[in-house]
């Protein structure tokens, strides 16, 4: 029931960015297409665990000439691990990030369902949503692996890692701030968005 509600809130997030594309269909992958993808975000067959650091700090130039953009860093970590209960694999996300002209860390997590596939664009994307209509995000691969494409509309988010009603808000997408392109790093550089020391451990191990 779980995965169910979770995979129709991301399909339902990707129908309205879709809206705003012209003919652009999204679909739940076939299995082989997911375990395909799978496999490239997380560079390599599933293990106990697996985890895939992407990362980028926009530089003085790139910020003059996106002045609209609001982030001026990202950080995503993917996570997979297999779920006894429907006895597959489960992914989740967490991202963090700093804005250009507001000080903080501001943060977001949640579940991915299967990867989606974008006929009109032959893409294929992790479809992640934050838990009580709280938005999410799409994540994608550039064609040689290296670079997570992150999109999103709006996705909740934190500060400070204080998942709370008072400091609860939004990251929405604008102009500048709607596709992220994020290069992959090693996992330790995600440390900062992990809080429980074995999985941080696990991390930095693998």
């Amino acid at each position: 029931m779980k995965l169910a509600v979770v995979i129709a809130t991301i399909l339902a997030a990707f129908a309205g960015a879709a809206h705003a594309q012209d003919d652009v269909h999204i679909r739940e992958a076939t299995k082989a297409e997911a375990e395909a993808f799978s496999e490239r975000v997380f560079a390599g067959p599933p293990g106990r665990k697996l985890y895939a650091c992407f990362v980028r700090r926009y530089d003085a130039d790139h910020l003059a000439r996106h002045p609209k953009q609001k982030v001026a860093s990202m950080k995503l970590l993917m996570s997979a691990e297999y779920d006894s209960e429907v006895k597959d694999l489960g992914y989740s996300f967490r991202l963090g990030f700093k804005y250009r002209h507001r000080s903080g860390d501001f943060d977001s997590s949640g579940s991915c369902s299967h990867a989606v596939f974008e006929d009109s664009g032959n893409e294929v994307r992790f479809g992640c949503g934050v838990d009580c209509e709280g938005g999410g995000i799409g994540v994608a691969l550039s064609k040689d692996d290296k670079s997570a494409i992150v999109r999103l509309e709006r996705v909740r988010v934190w500060q400070n890692n204080k998942p709370d009603d008072d400091a609860e808000q939004s990251l929405v997408g604008g102009a500048d701030d709607r596709i992220f392109r994020l290069d992959r790093v090693d996992n330790g550089e995600c440390a900062s968005l992990v809080t429980d020391r074995k999985e941080l451990a696990a991390l930095r191990h693998k």
